[in-house]
């Protein structure tokens, strides 16, 4: 090996430095490339109580794990030898089109989380073509959303409240408003134990205590941006003062039924979906009511903590009512993998919440903006590599979900009772 001297010519590409970026959102948005970045970064600006509330599940937040678990096990199986120069990713969905496989879910207090809230949410979706969903719980209005996405779908979710005449007046407003999905969210009889709000005090506005003074100190942004700007309004309640458990438990009626959905249908003149689906068997029956779409969904793990993986649920519910429906998957997703994975496990569609709500923490509408791209930028390296070059190519025989969990038998006469069962755990935990 011949050794010499350096020349200046040879150093001069080495020593480039990168230009610095003066904007420090900017600055911070750069160096996330998964939305766990995000996460970090949402995390060290934002409040224990809101970022606590945004993150976290009901009790021991089993479901949420099992949810994610279940995406993190899949195996995808490539095709090679594929044209996928040119890409579609996008989908029809419920009577329009998605420029990407996945929506913006509805989200409750987002203003919380940062003080653009839905506001940031819509108009990104908007500027890349994909549905944003307005909570009843949502702290814009429905005006205030088709303001900010003028020209793009906006959904509107309902929880029916005990004041009937209440969550209809926010349907009317936003089918006025031009809202053109309804999505009916049945799986809240009563709020679920989410314990991190519990222990944390979290309430309806944010109370000022030496605790939260305490961790506002590194955190002036956010407080500068909630105290400056319009106080938080509800767009399903004027004011409260106390829990979220609370105000959930205080609002959500417990005496919904079918008869009430195929009521509700009958007053809304666009697409109707039912959110929380989480059996085969009701998702079969709110069909026979003739509901347009479902959304297999445990809540983000928020209610019903040990529920079902929605992930799991899919194709089953696909295999069924495929061609029927349209069928929408959240909960647990967190890479453009993911929801690569459910469409080809049978899903029409997807939503993301957190993923969106950890980019609105990290850095308002810009934030958003970067989970969005990082998403988009995921499905389509993903989508190349499996060798597809549309969403609809994507089908089963492109990923199989590795379980570590499945049912024991429930008959212990025919598995040699106790011992039987402890050879049956044994066995599905393979």
């Amino acid at each position: 090996m011949t050794r010499r001297v350096p020349r200046p010519a040879d150093l001069a590409p080495l020593m480039r430095f990168r230009r610095f970026e003066p904007n420090s959102r900017k600055r911070r948005l750069s160096k996330a490339h998964k939305i766990s970045d995000l996460r970090d970064i949402a995390k060290r600006r934002t409040p224990k109580g809101a970022f606590d509330y945004t993150d976290g599940a009901a009790e021991l937040e089993l479901s949420l794990a099992r949810a994610r678990q279940a995406f993190e096990d899949i195996e995808f199986h490539p095709a090679i030898l594929r044209d996928v120069s040119q890409l579609d990713t996008s989908v029809e969905i419920l009577g329009g089109r998605s420029a990407l496989p996945f929506g913006i879910a509805p989200t409750g207090f987002t203003r919380m989380m940062h003080a653009e809230g839905e506001r940031a949410g819509a108009s990104a979706a908007g500027a890349v073509g994909i549905p944003f969903s307005l909570s009843t719980l949502g702290t814009t209005s429905p005006e205030g959303v088709a303001e900010a996405n003028p020209d793009g779908r906006n959904w509107f979710q309902l929880y029916m409240q005990k004041n009937r005449d209440a969550s209809m007046g926010l349907v009317e407003r936003a089918e006025a408003a031009g809202f053109d999905t309804l999505l009916i969210t049945v799986d809240v009889p009563a709020a679920g134990a989410r314990l991190r709000d519990s222990y944390n005090g979290f309430s309806i506005p944010p109370q000022l205590t030496p605790a939260t003074v305490l961790n506002a100190i590194p955190r002036p942004e956010w407080w500068w941006n909630f105290l400056t700007t319009e106080p938080l309004t509800f767009a399903s309640l004027s004011e409260w003062d106390g829990t979220i458990g609370e105000l959930l438990d205080s609002l959500f009626d417990p005496t919904m039924t079918f008869d009430d959905l195929a009521w509700i249908r009958d007053q809304w003149k666009g697409k109707v979906v039912v959110k929380g689906i989480q059996t085969l068997d009701d998702a079969k029956r709110v069909v026979d009511h003739g509901v347009d779409g479902i959304v297999l969904s445990n809540h983000g793990g928020r209610q019903l903590d040990r529920a079902p993986i929605p992930f799991h649920l899919l194709p089953s519910v696909a295999a069924e009512l495929k061609g029927k429906t349209e069928v929408v998957l959240d909960t647990g997703i967190m890479s453009g993998a993911d929801v690569v994975a459910a469409i080809a496990a049978g899903a029409d569609f997807t939503l993301v919440g957190r993923a969106y709500l950890y980019g609105l923490m990290a850095g308002g509408r810009e934030g958003v903006d970067r989970a969005i791209e990082i998403l988009r930028t995921e499905i389509i390296r993903t989508m190349k590599l499996l060798g597809v070059s549309s969403v609809g190519e994507l089908n089963p025989e492109h990923v199989t979900q590795l379980r570590r969990l499945a049912p024991v038998a429930a008959d212990l006469s025919s598995s040699g009772g106790a011992a039987g069962l402890v050879a049956n755990r044994r066995r599905t935990t393979a």
